[in-house]
């Protein structure tokens, strides 16, 4: 059975760590999914906004790994607001379970933000929400 494609959006200035261990988890011989791409760190600008589109318009679902900072990521916002426009299955990962994570600024009020496990994760991959 063909993986899920996912496309991870994190913040880089404070989450590197985060998408390293999603990347593990991708790696795991019962992940329903793979990593396709991830977020973009470069200036955001009309040549980025391109780039990111047509790598999100590549994958299956969108996964926002939320941290203590994201409100203010806009790279993850932008990447957020692409998936939204070109109509992808996106869902919000709380990225700490210690800590208090937010929402990217572009996240719709309804938006969840989903506990981050194993087992969570794989059904969020599968369209579960």
């Amino acid at each position: 059975m063909a993986k899920t494609r996912a496309f991870i959006s994190f913040d880089y200035d404070y989450d590197s760590f985060l998408k390293t261990a999603i990347v593990g988890q991708s790696k795991h011989e019962d992940s329903p999914f793979e990593l396709a791409d991830w977020s973009i760190k470069e200036h955001i600008d009309d040549d980025w906004k391109a780039k990111a589109r047509t790598r999100i318009k590549a994958v299956d679902v969108v996964c926002v790994i939320c941290g203590e900072h994201t409100h203010t990521a806009t790279g993850v916002s932008a990447e957020l607001k692409i998936a939204q426009e070109e109509g992808k299955p996106y869902f919000l990962l709380k990225g700490y379970a210690d800590k208090t994570c937010t929402k990217p600024k572009s996240a719709l009020a309804s938006d969840k933000l989903y506990n981050w496990t194993w087992d969570n994760l794989k059904i969020l991959i599968n369209g579960g929400r």
